[in-house]
């Protein structure tokens, strides 16, 4: 196994990853950004093939170079994923793609990343592999009767990946509206999940020109962990669901989409049953169930009480030369928006920079041997 050698290994190259890359450069640091897909925004491309951004362009801009479209649009899934491959040509970042990183550990005072028979060194690892990657699926799916087709989520793209016959859709947070919406057109669907509130507005409307701005400024300044209410806005957010955001309730009403809001906690006859005892007969199921942090290949003891790494605005206490970038409420709610990554990676990038600066040490050319 060859070992490479290099000042920073930043893992990932999405939003944050690449936000990262673009500030180390500006730090005239020397890195590399590994990532796993073969292509950069591939992670947007392997999204349900309607989804469209849940902010306007204007705030949807990594540092450096905002997304090339109208200020008020709402640029789809592809748009962002090229707009990724783009930014990362602009400012020739050094991304190895098709690079799965299968552990991150310690020797010594450097770190050792492995993915596959490759072999990383690095004095600093910036890790900035998504707010959550695992799928969350509840055991009881595999009591259901095998006849009924079965997605998460993450593996729907548009409704003719169903079969004939109901849909129900489990998980009634805006990526589950989304997807209810558009396949009640083709199937009879219902939605079961608590609604944790809606966006009380058209997002694409006239008011969202005033409340945007005011709900983006309050997303980086307002909700953050040094407020009351951003620290329980926090919790709130890495443990449960979110708000409607474009489609509401009354859009879902209008479709003809039934909406229980009990759980799926249960199997009867190989059907799911809400916990309010109602058995539904349905042909297909949307497990819109949302992801958690998978930290697991992290051979180092780095989260804390609620299973969230521990850090300081994307700094490590415990181990000095990890950071994290791209985490739910990382320093604030914009934290894991495209548009609001940016503030904490510029943060990591300068604390890498005066970290290689106090050791003495100068930007090096990454080395093979």
């Amino acid at each position: 196994m060859s070992t490479e050698r290099s000042d920073t290994i930043v893992i990932g190259a999405g939003q944050a990853g690449l936000a990262t890359g673009y500030h180390l450069t500006r730090c005239g640091q020397r890195f590399v950004i590994l990532d796993a897909h073969d292509r950069v925004g591939d992670v947007w491309r392997e999204r349900f093939d309607s989804l469209r951004l849940y902010s306007p362009a204007r705030y949807d801009g990594l540092p450096g170079w905002g997304i090339p479209a109208p200020a008020w649009s709402w640029p789809g899934k592809d748009e962002v994923a090229d707009y990724f491959e783009a930014y990362a040509q602009r400012f020739a970042l050094p991304i190895r793609t098709g690079t799965t990183v299968d552990d991150l550990s310690r020797a010594g005072d450097r770190y050792v990343v492995t993915a596959g028979t490759d072999r990383f060194e690095a004095d600093n690892v910036v890790v900035a592999s998504g707010t959550w990657q695992s799928p969350v699926i509840p055991d009881l799916a595999e009591r259901l009767d095998p006849r009924i087709r079965q997605l998460h989520s993450s593996d729907y793209r548009n409704p003719s990946q169903l079969q004939d016959g109901p849909v129900l859709v489990v998980g009634c947070s805006h990526s589950g509206a989304d997807i209810a919406l558009e396949v009640s057109r083709s199937h009879r669907t219902t939605i079961c999940g608590p609604v944790r509130g809606e966006v009380p507005f058209d997002l694409e409307g006239r008011l969202a020109h005033i409340a945007i701005p005011i709900m983006w400024f309050m997303a980086n300044h307002v909700l953050t962990e040094r407020t009351p209410v951003g620290r329980k806005m926090r919790t709130h957010v890495r443990s449960g669901g979110g708000p409607l955001l474009r489609v509401k309730r009354a859009d879902l009403a209008a479709t003809g989409v039934e909406h229980f809001p009990a759980k799926v906690t249960g199997v009867h006859d190989g059907r799911p049953v809400l916990d309010d005892g109602t058995a539904l007969d349905v042909r297909n199921v949307i497990w819109c169930t949302g992801f958690r942090k998978d930290t697991s290949w992290i051979q180092i003891p780095v989260t804390g009480s609620d299973g969230w790494p521990e850090q300081s605005r994307g700094v490590s206490p415990d181990h000095p030369g990890l950071y994290f970038v791209g985490l739910p409420f990382l320093q604030a709610f914009a934290s894991m928006l495209t548009g609001g990554v940016g503030r904490d990676a510029g943060y990591v990038a300068k604390h890498i920079a005066h970290r290689q600066t106090r050791a003495g040490l100068r930007p090096s050319a990454p080395t093979l041997t």
